[in-house]
């Protein structure tokens, strides 16, 4: 895939997943990509938590990165942007840091639920949506037999159809912005190859962030 994405991206560090793997840290990341920049007040407000807490939480994630301070603020206060608009990683950039390969497992699973949470939120309100839409958003699976090199090269090309897409109805007024998800995963994760069908690196990319 090429590097010249059509979005800012972060690469995670062993470093920087350790910090992201807090559940607070995690909403706060997602609540400035979804709505935009914010004080640790406001943040406080629409995440219900107290504002000491948010504003601790949201230095730590600027002190790997993940946030920064836009300078718009008055006085004391700090008005919050996230650096970028997506975040991935390579799982195998962790396999010498256990402490990194946990939290990654957090993040991840995090993801998972956050996953369920808001795809329910969506079936419970969806026939209040007209049927274009209803039509358009829903889950489908498939299963493909391919290497790892195959299925590399269909994450690219998968990608590069939502990098496309990824602001086509901007200024339509009947344009809604969609959650798209893309998983993938063994059929038969107790069939583990040998080495010489592990060619490839193990990669990942977080729900909230391989596409912004």
């Amino acid at each position: 895939m090429s590097s010249e994405l059509p979005y800012t991206h972060v690469e995670l560090t062993p470093e920087s997943v350790k910090v992201l793997a807090h559940p607070l840290r995690s909403r706060l990341l997602m609540a400035l990509r979804k709505d935009g920049p914010a004080s640790a007040t406001r943040l406080a407000a629409a995440l219900r938590t107290n504002t000491g807490a948010t504003s601790y939480h949201l230095r730590r994630l600027e002190s790997v990165g993940l946030v920064a301070d836009t300078g718009e603020g008055r006085g004391k206060e700090r008005i919050w942007r996230a650096s970028t608009e997506s975040h991935g990683w390579h799982g195998s950039a962790f396999r010498d840091d256990e402490d990194a390969r946990t939290a990654l497992d957090w993040l991840v699973r995090r993801y998972h639920r956050q996953f369920d949470e808001e795809y329910a939120r969506w079936l419970d309100v969806a026939d209040e949506w007209p049927a274009a839409w209803q039509d358009v958003s829903g889950m489908s699976d498939a299963w493909v037999e391919v290497t790892p090199a195959q299925a590399r090269a269909m994450h690219d090309e998968l990608i590069g159809v939502v990098n496309r897409y990824l602001h086509a109805g901007a200024g339509d007024p009947a344009a809604r912005r969609l959650h798209l998800y893309r998983v993938a995963f063994p059929l038969d994760p107790q069939d583990v190859p040998g080495d010489a069908g592990s060619g490839d690196e193990e990669s990942g990319a977080a729900a909230d962030g391989d596409a912004p």
